[in-house]
């Protein structure tokens, strides 16, 4: 896992879930290539940003789905 200091920086196209709302603390996602995911506060677009493998990805969604971090 790595992360860039500016997230607006990567050349991505961000997307939030269909279940977020404006209010909601809510994280943005973006394919930055094959191999690597970006994700990022939404609140905060030019903050940092962490890319993940797509492995870490989908590590970190099982994890929140099984309620690891509730």
């Amino acid at each position: 896992m790595s992360h860039v200091d500016d997230a607006s920086t990567l050349r991505v196209q961000w997307w939030k879930s269909s279940r977020s709302d404006t209010g909601a603390q809510c994280v943005e996602c973006g394919i930055v290539d094959d191999e690597t995911v970006a994700v990022r506060d939404s609140k905060h677009p030019t903050g940092p940003a962490l890319l993940l493998t797509r492995e870490q990805m989908a590590g970190l969604v099982s994890a929140i789905r099984e309620g690891h971090f509730a």
